[in-house]
């Protein structure tokens, strides 16, 4: 079983700051799967969302996808 990471508050903090450095699109189709209509309302929603739960690793649905989200981003 894969194990799972805890973000550290400084972590949380970076990925936010990439976040708030970028010229974000209006919509982002992330995967075949995962369409986002309006991507800078999403982002903060899950940003407010990661900052109650990033130390717990089950809670961390947030953050994976906004990893998934820079990703996209960058490639």
């Amino acid at each position: 079983m894969e194990e799972r990471k805890i973000y550290k508050k400084e972590e949380l903090k970076a990925l936010r700051d990439w976040f708030a450095s970028q010229n974000l699109p209006q919509s982002l189709q992330v995967d075949k799967a995962t369409y986002i209509p309006n991507l800078k309302e999403t982002v903060e929603r899950l940003f407010n969302q990661a900052e109650v739960c990033f130390e717990n690793p089950k809670m961390q649905g947030c953050l994976i996808l906004l990893e998934n989200i820079k990703a996209k981003l960058i490639s």
